[in-house]
């Protein structure tokens, strides 16, 4: 063997052993790792998170006929998506329960009921337990530091209501009397001689001085003790809606006066929702728009109050 030869071996065998010494010094591949599912991103607001769930909650008051009251007896839908605490629409009647349908149908979502007390409603910061009010909410200065409204899907006058024997001719003859209110209501605000929030021009009687006024959770109460005997006031202020609805039923009270102040009535939202809520309000916003427009607030109105209460008087 020549000692090119060896040489030449020698150099081979050298590379080579420095080739395994490299590969040695090299770290283990990571081991491949299997594909995770990816997860949708959580809605970042309010009409998103309606529409993933399906459903859409709705707060109201099933004590305030003809807008809104309980269907007695009736079972839950039985397809429903609705929670376990919430009513299906089957379970609820009225004017104001008939225009959150029309708005659930419009987004096409179910509508869910439930029956926070009026002053959590008006408050604001719901926490995320219900999504928008249908309730017959009046626009106020005063609410909206709080709430986004919609434009308002009716209109009705701020009504007294007296016993026929109480001597009460109009709404000046209330001055130093006991007159009962629903609490946190505009009517409240008016017989305290609050600031109301609404446009002067639609205050049509100032309020009479030093009124006592008796709150009870809902003004539809205010009729109903009358009706149970209560004596302790026997007026009260409602809506003339409300007032309509207690003659019909029999409960002996008569209207006082002409109309005290005329309420723009209109879809809540909460400012302080966890989920950003200004599409949510815009889409309700043009669902009423739309409604005003084909007729549909129309028609419930006739069939609820006998009369057009979707036009401004």
């Amino acid at each position: 063997m020549s000692a090119s030869l060896n040489k030449s071996s020698l150099t081979l065998s050298l590379m080579l052993i420095a080739a395994l010494l490299l590969g040695a010094c090299q770290p283990a591949a990571a081991p491949t790792q299997a594909a995770q599912p990816t997860q949708a991103p959580a809605a970042a607001d309010l009409l998103s998170e309606i529409n993933t769930r399906g459903t859409i909650r709705i707060s109201t008051d099933l004590n305030y006929a003809p807008q809104s009251s309980g269907v007695d007896g009736a079972a839950r839908a039985a397809d429903t998506k609705c929670g376990g605490d919430e009513l299906t629409a089957n379970q609820v009647e009225g004017f104001d329960i008939d225009t959150a349908v029309e708005i659930a149908k419009r987004l096409g979502v179910e509508p869910c009921f439930v029956t926070p007390s009026w002053d959590l409603i008006t408050a604001g910061s719901w926490g995320g337990r219900w999504d928008i009010s249908v309730g017959s909410m009046t626009i106020t200065k005063q609410r909206q530091e709080v709430l986004w409204f919609s434009p308002g899907y009716y209109f009705t006058p701020a009504q007294l209501a007296a016993t026929g024997d109480s001597g009460i001719a109009q709404v000046e003859d209330i001055s130093g009397k006991p007159v009962c209110a629903g609490s946190a209501t505009t009517y409240e605000s008016y017989l305290k001689g609050d600031d109301i929030g609404i446009p002067d021009a639609d205050i049509k009687v100032p309020p009479p001085p030093d009124v006592e006024v008796v709150s009870l959770d809902t003004d539809a109460l205010c009729a109903q003790a009358i009706q149970a005997g209560r004596t302790d006031f026997l007026a009260f202020m409602t809506s003339g809606t409300v007032v309509d609805q207690a003659i019909a039923q029999g409960i002996p009270v008569v209207k006082v006066g002409s109309p005290a102040f005329i309420e723009k009535l209109a879809v809540a939202i909460d400012k302080a929702s966890p989920k950003e809520p200004q599409s949510l309000l815009a889409a309700i916003s043009q669902s009423v728009q739309d409604m005003h427009t084909d007729g549909t607030l129309t028609a419930s109105s006739i069939k609820w109050f006998g009369a057009d209460l979707t036009v401004v008087p």
